[in-house]
Formats: structure tokens, C-alpha cells, sequence
């Protein structure tokens, strides 16, 4: 087996997590494969900017010359969404609205602890990676 089909496919996924199911299918990776790795990629992402998005949002804030608006037609959707829904609506949107980054920053910004975060995310990328893994495989003639 060759672990640089996987690493791909977690890396497609990391960025937009419809790239992992796509990557998979192209590789012809089994579908449960391309599940795993696309939920391990987004988890990746995850950590990644759950451990390391302090610092970027430091650097991003000493090169910004203009205050962000604080009310845009994003934040009013974003804040919408926590009304509703909270935690879980944005879990549940990151993998097919949202990218796992935009996500979890999304998180951080409504002040949600980091174990909830991790834990809501591990299981909304579980399922979309089922879901749409198995789905791709299931549109005929794609990638033949």
C-alpha cells in the first residue's frame, strides 16, 4: 500500500473537505479509506488551527491597516447560525459549507472550550466523510 494515496487525500481534505472524497475516488482508494483519511485530514486542520490560530491571528492583527466591520453579511450568518444552532450547526456545516479552517475559527471566535470543539468536529467530519465518500462512489461514471 502505498501511504502517499492517504497523505493526499488527508491533505485535500484539510483545505476543502470535499477534495478528500474526491482525491480518494481519483486514486481508487476504497471508499472506507478515502472516509478515514478524509476525516483525519479535516481533524489535522482542526488541531491545527485550534493550536496554532493564536499566533496567526497576532501576526494577522500587526499588518491589518483597517479594523475589520463588525457587521457584515458573514459575522450576521455566522452569528445566525449559533443562534440557531450552535456548536453543532457549525460542526455540521463545516464539512460542506464552510472549510474545516473557517470552521473551527468560527468556533473560537463564539468562545466554545477547545475539547468541544475537537469532539464536535471529529464527529461531523465522521459523517460527512461517510456520507459523502460513499456517495461519490455511487455516481456512475465518475473518474471510470
Amino acid at each position: 500500500m502505498s501511504y502517499a494515496k492517504y497523505i493526499s487525500v488527508a491533505l485535500a481534505s484539510m483545505l476543502k473537505f470535499i477534495g478528500g472524497p474526491l482525491a480518494g475516488l481519483a486514486l481508487k482508494l476504497s471508499w472506507h479509506e478515502t472516509a478515514v483519511c478524509s476525516a483525519l485530514g479535516m481533524m489535522a486542520s482542526v488541531l491545527l488551527v485550534l493550536f496554532a490560530g493564536s499566533a496567526v491571528e497576532q501576526i494577522q492583527s500587526r499588518y491589518r491597516k483597517v479594523a475589520p466591520r463588525l457587521f457584515s453579511k458573514r459575522t450576521r450568518l455566522a452569528v445566525r447560525i449559533w443562534q440557531r444552532a450552535g456548536l453543532a450547526g457549525i460542526a455540521l456545516l463545516t464539512p460542506i459549507l464552510l472549510t474545516p479552517i473557517g470552521g473551527t475559527a468560527l468556533a473560537i471566535s463564539f468562545r466554545v472550550p477547545i475539547p468541544r470543539i475537537i469532539v464536535a468536529m471529529l464527529v461531523s467530519g465522521s459523517l460527512w466523510g461517510v456520507i459523502l465518500s460513499w456517495g461519490m462512489y455511487q455516481i456512475p461514471g465518475l473518474f471510470k
